[in-house]
């Protein structure tokens, strides 16, 4: 699973968001079921910031935010990100040279999700 959370950041705050970008990485690092994570920074406009995580599952995730490092640590700057969607389930990948893999949605079939 593959959470983006993106963030709008005045230039004159950037040294204030990453130091704090930073503090929440390693907070959701920690945490079991994380895979990897990357702060990203747009190339055509440096006030566009992405903060990638990528989970072993939903449950995993939504776990992690319940950790209290998380909670004082990467909560509060994820509140500042773009209100949008964020967690996204893979549906195909491919390796380099590889294939396309399908998988099967984990969300309900239901009309109540």
């Amino acid at each position: 699973m593959l959470v983006t959370n993106r963030f709008l950041v005045n230039p004159d705050g950037a040294s204030d968001f990453t130091e704090r970008a930073h503090a929440a990485l390693a907070a959701l690092a920690a945490r079991p079921g994380y895979l990897r994570g990357e702060l990203l920074r747009a190339l055509d406009d440096p006030s566009h910031w992405c903060l990638v995580t990528e989970w072993e599952s939903v449950g995993a995730y939504r776990r992690a935010l319940g950790g209290f490092d998380v909670k004082v640590t990467a909560v509060p700057l994820l509140a500042r990100s773009v209100d949008e969607p964020s967690a996204y389930e893979t549906l195909a990948s491919a390796a380099p040279q590889g294939e396309v893999v399908v998988a099967a949605s984990d969300r309900a079939a239901g009309p109540y999700r």
